[in-house]
């Protein structure tokens, strides 16, 4: 308040009263609504630099004019309606501080664009974060990349990098613990301990706040060696099919089971590389771990499947279409998704547990450990790398037809019908 001044009332009748000397008129939301677009771009000043720039289209933007060093400056706040008139100027005044305090608004305008900002949300940051470490320094950047997308932007995303707390990370990672998913909860607590730290080397920030949630109460975090029994396998199964999952999921969880591959290469399955008369799937070098293609081959069971997921992607080149698109898949978490919504009367599972159980049955029932290796599209290390470099593909064919009437006999036992194979939705 001035001192001028002895009410907030008087101060505001009087800046009012100084605005219209200017020959401006303080906006109003019922006036903003009445404007209307002209043949010619036009503004609307609200007073003390904050305008309203109206476009011939009829788009609207805030902006804020001001001088520093001498020179006069403009920084855009936002879009109207998005951005309210109250917030526009609430915006305007805490620019107008940053000018008085001696830091020019469009410098800091123009780092937030690039990811610099001197304040910015966790967003941002984790943006630049994974531009400026992550994609430079890991070999696989597309995990880090999740968590960012799946896990902390959602909740965190909006905060002021500055603002989040021991706690705001807690939940976040005790959410993901409670779940039964201890390892993830591990990995999502040191990603964002990673991220904080680069905030501290960069200056942003002073405290790691993940470093304050100890790795002991999250849990032990172990190797997973979870391989399911034949009884497991059975009630796995009849779980998925009878649960009201997608029928593309309750196929999906079914092939990674038979074929022993992984989920993202069967969500970014297209049908030129599926040969279902020589009963061959083609895993090209783009969507392979291993950066090479990696040819799967199809028991009877898995053939079936696949037809039964042509007819499902109707006109669609990818196996699995997503939701609502011909053109785009699933998103790679999607069947993470849809297993952790299931209710097994058993200990949790993950998917990767279903490739490590058909290796381990298979290498129980006498099948050569190459053999097995070769199918799980795993490299050799070592001296094997050498020396082992046959596809096996006979032996790989006989086996996984092995494997998928195996699992055919565990489920006839418990006379469990998963599903019409050959067509149909269950």
């Amino acid at each position: 308040m001035c001192l001028q001044c002895v009410s907030r009332e008087a101060c505001v009748s009087r800046t009012s009263m100084e605005t219209q000397k200017r020959g401006e008129m303080a906006l109003t939301d019922s006036g903003i609504k009445a404007l209307k677009p002209r043949a010619g771009r036009y503004m609307v000043s609200d007073g003390r630099g904050l305008s309203l720039d109206i476009l011939p289209s009829g788009k609207m933007s805030w902006l804020y004019r001001y001088s520093f060093d001498g020179k006069r400056e403009k920084a855009t706040l936002g879009g109207y309606p998005d951005l309210t008139l109250r917030k526009a100027r609430e915006k305007r005044d805490e620019m107008a501080a940053q000018v008085a305090s001696g830091k020019n608004p469009a410098d800091e305008a123009k780092q937030r664009r690039a990811g610099q900002s001197t304040n910015p949300t966790v967003k941002e940051f984790g943006e630049r974060y994974f531009k400026e470490q992550v994609v430079r320094r890991w070999k696989d950047p597309k995990a880090i990349r999740r968590y960012l997308d799946n896990e902390i932007f959602p909740t965190l995303g909006e905060k002021l990098l500055k603002d989040v707390n021991a706690l705001d990370v807690q939940a976040l990672v005790y959410r993901k613990r409670d779940n039964g998913q201890v390892q993830a909860a591990m990995q999502l607590r040191n990603v964002i301990k990673q991220m904080f730290a680069y905030a501290i080397e960069t200056q942003l920030v002073t405290i790691n706040p993940a470093v304050m949630v100890a790795t002991r109460f999250i849990g032990k975090a172990r190797k997973r060696s979870r391989v399911l029994t034949p009884g497991e396998i059975r009630l796995y199964l009849r779980t998925v099919y009878q649960s009201n999952i997608r029928r593309q999921f309750k196929l999906a969880l079914h092939i990674i089971l038979l074929t022993l591959s992984r989920k993202s290469e069967l969500l970014l399955a297209r049908w030129e590389h599926v040969n279902l008369e020589a009963g061959e799937w083609l895993i090209p070098e783009e969507n392979a771990k291993t950066a090479k293609p990696h040819i799967v081959y199809l028991s009877t069971q898995v053939a079936a499947m696949f037809r039964e997921l042509k007819a499902l992607a109707g006109d669609s080149e990818l196996v699995m279409p997503g939701r609502g698109s011909l053109t785009r898949p699933f998103a790679v978490n999607a069947l993470n998704k849809a297993l952790e919504g299931l209710t097994f009367d058993m200990d949790p599972l993950t998917i990767h547990d279903l490739r490590r159980t058909g290796a381990t049955v298979l290498t129980e029932h006498g099948f050569n450990r190459d053999v097995i290796e070769k199918a799980l599209s795993h490299e050799a290390g070592g001296i094997r790398a050498v020396y082992i470099v046959a596809e096996f593909a006979e032996q790989r064919k006989k086996m996984l037809q092995w494997w998928g009437d195996y699992v055919d006999s565990i489920v006839n036992e418990s006379k469990v019908i998963v599903g019409n194979f050959g067509g149909g939705a269950a």
